[in-house]
C-alpha cells in the first residue's frame, strides 16, 4: 500500500506501536537512529525532528550541526518484537536528512543515490535493479553475552545439521524477514564453517539498500536471540573464505530488462556490454567503496573463490563480473567484488555511475574470460587484458581519488570526508603490531 501521513499514524494506533526509530545512514553504512515515542510521530511526519549532525561520521563539523530528518513514508515498518515488558511494539522509518534551509544535506548518501538515480532517468531508463547476495558469519557468545572468536558450526556449502548447527537461527531470520515483506528466495550454510547467505527477491536500488541494512539489523537481533554474534566482517578468520556481497544489476526502459537482447551476442544487449565496460574501467577507481576496510582487502586474495581480477564472462565465478544464466527480464550482471560491509546507497552510487559511463561513452569490454584466471600466470593475464583490483585500502584510496568520475557519483562532500576517515584508518591500522608479527619476528630477531 501507499503510505500517508493519516494511514501510518491509524496504523501505529491499531497494531499499539509506542517508539518509532528514525532510521538513517552514516557515510560508514553504519546504521543510525533517533528514537521518538509515539507522541513524537505527527511532528517526525512531517519532517520537524531534527538531530546533531556533527556527531555522524561523515556529517558536518559542530559549527553546521543542526540536521532535519525527513521520513520515506514507504519506509514504514512496524517489528515483530514489543519493547520493555510488553508495553507496545517499536516500528521504524527510514529517513532522507535535510539541512535548517530545507535543502538536500550533501552527505546524505541515500539521497546521493537518488541524486544519482535521477541522471540514469534522465538517460531514458526507469529503474536500475539490484538483488544483493550477503554473507555473514555466526559465532558463539559467552557466558556474559560477549562475541567469542568460536565458530557455531564445523559445516560447508549446502550442508544440513547436525553439520549446520545454525538452521533453527537462519531460519528464524527467513521467518522475521517475510513477516516484515521480504520474499525470501534462498538460505543456506555457505562454504566456510560458521559462515550462512540469505538472499532475497531484487527491487529496486533505493529499496534493496533500504533492505540490506533492515537484513543487517534482523540478522544480529535474532543471532542474540540464539546466543550467537553475527558478523559482516569481510573476513574474521584467515585460511577459510570470507563474506561477499554478490550484486545482481539490471537496467530497466519502457520496453523492459534493456540488457536483454534475444538477438545479442549471449542474449546480452548493446547496452549489457557497455554497462559491463564501464564497471570494468573503473573497477580500480570504485573499489574503495565497495570493500571499504582494511578487511577488505584480507578476503580479495586468490584461493578463496573472491575476485581478484578485472575481467567478466558468463562461464565461470573467478572473474569480477559473471553473467548469471536467466534471460529475459530476468537477463542481470553480477559484481562479485562488493562486501558487506560496504555502504549499500554508496556503493549503487558507483557502480551506477561507471555504468553509465560505460553506456554513455559506448565502451566495449574486452572479451570474455572463460578460463579459470587464478591459474593463469601474470603474463597470460596481461596478455588477455585482465588487470588486478587495488591490493590494498591506501592503493583503493589512491585509486578513487584519482578518478573525477567518482566524484561525480559521491558528491565533494561525500568522498572527501569517505577519503579522511578510510586514510585515517589505514594508518592507524599500519601502526600496530599484529599477531603475525609477533610470532614471526619476535624469537627470530
Amino acid at each position: 500500500m501507499k503510505w500517508t501521513n493519516e494511514s501510518i499514524l491509524q496504523d501505529a494506533k491499531d497494531k499499539d506501536v509506542r517508539y518509532i526509530r528514525l532510521m538513517f545512514s552514516d557515510i560508514n553504512g553504519t546504521i543510525k537512529n533517533v528514537e521518538i515515542p509515539i507522541a513524537q510521530l505527527p511532528k517526525a511526519l512531517d519532517g520537524k525532528m531534527m538531530f546533531d549532525g556533527s556527531s555522524i561520521e561523515g556529517f558536518v563539523r559542530i559549527e553546521e550541526s543542526d540536521m532535519y530528518l525527513k521520513p520515506d513514508l514507504d519506509t514504514w515498518l512496524i517489528f515483530n518484537w514489543e519493547e520493555g515488558n510488553h508495553i507496545g511494539r517499536v516500528a521504524r522509518l527510514i529517513c532522507d536528512v535535510y539541512t535548517p534551509e530545507g535543502e538536500v544535506f550533501a552527505g546524505d548518501p541515500r539521497s546521493n543515490l537518488k541524486r544519482v538515480l535521477k541522471k540514469m532517468e534522465d538517460m531514458g531508463f526507469t529503474s536500475f535493479n539490484l538483488g544483493p547476495e550477503p554473507e555473514f558469519f555466526l559465532f558463539k557468545l559467552d557466558e556474559k553475552g560477549n562475541p567469542t572468536k568460536e565458530l557455531n558450526d564445523n559445516g560447508h556449502y549446502f550442508d544440513l545439521a547436525p553439520n549446520d548447527l545454525a538452521e533453527n537461527c537462519r531460519r528464524d531470520i527467513v521467518l522475521e524477514l517475510e513477516a516484515l515483506g521480504f520474499d525470501i528466495e534462498a538460505s543456506h550454510h555457505e562454504v566456510a564453517p560458521g559462515q550462512h547467505e540469505i538472499d532475497w527477491q531484487y527491487s529496486d536500488a533505493v529499496t534493496a539498500c533500504d533492505n540490506i541494512q533492515t537484513f543487517k539489523l534482523i540478522v544480529k537481533s535474532v543471532a542474540r536471540r540464539h546466543n550467537l554474534h553475527a558478523t559482516f566482517m569481510p573476513k574474521p578468520i584467515f585460511g577459510i573464505n570470507g563474506s561477499g556481497m554478490h550484486c545482481n544489476l539490471s537496467l530497466f526502459n519502457e520496453d523492459g530488462n534493456a540488457f536483454y537482447d534475444p538477438q545479442g551476442e549471449g542474449e546480452l544487449s548493446e547496452t549489457a556490454m557497455y554497462f559491463i565496460g564501464g564497471i570494468m574501467k573503473y573497477a580500480r577507481s570504485f573499489t574503495a567503496i565497495c570493500n571499504p576496510t582494511v578487511n577488505s582487502y584480507k578476503r580479495l586474495v586468490p584461493g578463496y573463490e573472491a575476485p581478484v581480477y578485472i575481467a567478466w564472462s558468463s562461464k565461470n565465478r573467478s572473474p569480477l563480473i559473471r553473467i548469471p544464466a536467466a534471460r529475459g527480464n530476468s537477463t542481470r550482471i553480477e559484481v562479485r567484488s562488493v562486501d558487506p560491509s560496504t555502504n549499500p546507497y554508496l556503493a549503487m552510487s558507483v557502480l551506477l555511475t561507471a555504468g553509465l559511463k560505460g553506456i554513455e561513452d559506448k565502451l566495449t569490454p574486452p572479451p570474455a574470460v572463460d578460463r579459470n584466471i587464478y591459474s593463469m600466470t601474470r603474463e597470460e593475464r596481461l596478455a588477455e587484458g585482465v588487470n588486478d583490483l587495488p591490493g590494498s585500502l591506501r592503493e583503493a584510496l589512491k585509486e578513487l581519488k584519482n578518478e573525477p568520475l567518482m566524484t561525480e557519483a559521491l558528491s565533494d562532500h561525500i568522498e572527501q570526508n569517505f577519503i579522511a576517515e578510510k586514510t585515517h584508518e589505514y594508518f592507524s591500522y599500519q601502526k600496530q603490531i599484529t599477531g603475525w608479527e609477533l610470532e614471526k619476528y619476535f624469537t627470530q630477531y
